[in-house]
């Protein structure tokens, strides 16, 4: 999911800048006293709403309906069927269907089906009943646990800081390239630095002075990037360093990202869009290998698969809250940057942040039991030697089940039951 959205982090931009103006871009065909000349950001809009229609369409037209109760065409199943009483027992439960023939499945209990939890590597023993039940799981699943606990409140503000501050880099980035130069270039460095310019307008004052159209090929050239280091960059560190170690390194890292972008107004003309693309790819490099790895630490502190959608949730909308707050923040300190003629006060601002969040993920203490994932590249690496014990883990584990068509009662109910008659499964 995050490839296809560093996809269409490409169509957009080039889609907002290549049509926005079209008086100014397309002169010959659009009059400056038409539509699009009173409204010059209308057609982009439009075409992206096309988009979206053809959405609406493709999905009404071409994707099934999985929910098994809402199925075009298909009545709901007999509530006297042995068959579906153990699948449908908690009707508010999520569900989902393999198929059109199958049943929802309860996917908020350890179960899959007829089936318990099981042990590995243990040959398990089942007694089934014409209703789909069986005996109780041969693994203990304990008490249920609190699903609120420290590290999962502590990853979820983690994970709010970094969605605060990476909405803030997005939110500022086509500002500050369109936002028009206050400086000569890189004669004035020293002068800067010491904290006033030829013009008298401050220190790192302004933007870039791109236009919407070099605005909009930039941000596609970022989607290019972030789609570059999503499907080579990050699979690779996070197989040397691990999930723990990887979420450690860029959030630590992470304030280099914001500190560095408002030193772009004191390069020369000819070194502003290297100097840019190296900011986008520092950035990239860290954001995209934050994220994935917050949800997989989220995930490893849950208690149960259980409590899974409470955390989900919770992180949604922590993070849908930072980011409602995060745009007019930063866009309310690029304001004030303007006034006074530091723009980089905005920056700085989510350097701040960043740097909260980085002393944050130190004080989150590292799970050591339970689950612990691990991310590899699709294909061998030859600059990443596999040990033994990764090559052990890869290996498949095997669940041997002897279903037993013991405690059965009339043929009639081993027809209902697809298993039963089958001593071996």
């Amino acid at each position: 999911m995050p490839f296809v959205w560093s996809v269409g982090t490409i169509v957009g931009p080039s889609i907002g800048g290549y049509f926005a103006t079209p008086v100014d871009n397309f002169p010959g065909s659009f009059s400056p006293d038409g539509l699009f000349g009173r409204f010059p950001y209308l057609l982009p809009n439009l075409i992206c709403a096309g988009l979206m229609c053809i959405s609406i369409i493709a999905g009404w037209l071409c994707l099934e309906e999985t929910h098994p109760d809402k199925q075009p065409g298909s009545a709901p199943p007999d509530p006297d069927d042995h068959t579906f009483r153990h699948f449908r027992a908690d009707s508010s439960a999520m569900t989902m269907q393999a198929s059109d023939t199958t049943p929802g499945v309860n996917l908020t209990q350890e179960s899959y089906g007829t089936f318990n939890r099981v042990s590995e590597d243990a040959v398990e023993e089942w007694d089934l009943k014409p209703d789909g039940t069986s005996r109780p799981s041969s693994v203990d699943e304990g008490t249920p646990q609190k699903w609120l606990t420290r590290r999962i409140v502590m990853l979820t503000i983690a994970l709010g800081i970094f969605t605060y501050h990476s909405m803030t880099y997005d939110h500022l980035l086509p500002i500050f390239c369109q936002d028009d130069r206050a400086t000569a270039g890189g004669d004035e460095m020293l002068s800067i630095l010491a904290a006033s310019t030829a013009n008298g307008n401050g220190s790192l004052a302004g933007g870039l002075g791109f236009s919407i159209k070099e605005v909009g090929f930039i941000m596609t050239v970022n989607g290019a990037i972030a789609l570059f280091v999503q499907a080579f960059v990050f699979p690779i560190m996070a197989s040397l360093l691990g999930v723990w170690k990887t979420f450690l390194v860029v959030s630590i890292l992470h304030p280099i990202a914001y500190f560095i972008v408002p030193f772009l107004t004191l390069l020369p003309p000819n070194m502003v869009l290297p100097g840019l693309y190296a900011c986008l790819a520092v950035r990239n490099c860290l954001s995209i290998l934050a994220y994935p790895v917050l949800l997989i630490l989220i995930k490893e502190a849950s208690p149960g698969p259980s409590s899974l959608g409470k955390i989900n949730g919770l992180a949604a909308s922590t993070g849908a809250a930072c980011r409602t707050i995060a745009s007019p923040v930063a866009g309310a300190l690029y304001g004030v940057g303007i006034q006074i003629g530091f723009t980089a006060i905005a920056w700085w601002g989510s350097a701040l942040v960043a740097a909260i969040g980085a002393i944050q993920a130190l004080m989150i203490q590292r799970n050591d039991k339970g689950d612990q994932h691990r991310v590899r590249a699709v294909a061998p690496c030859r600059f990443i030697a596999e040990t033994d014990e990764q090559r052990l883990r890869r290996k498949r584990s095997v669940v041997r089940i002897r279903v037993s068509d013991s405690g059965y009662g009339s043929e009639e109910d081993n027809e209902r039951t697809p298993l039963v008659g089958r001593e071996n499964v």
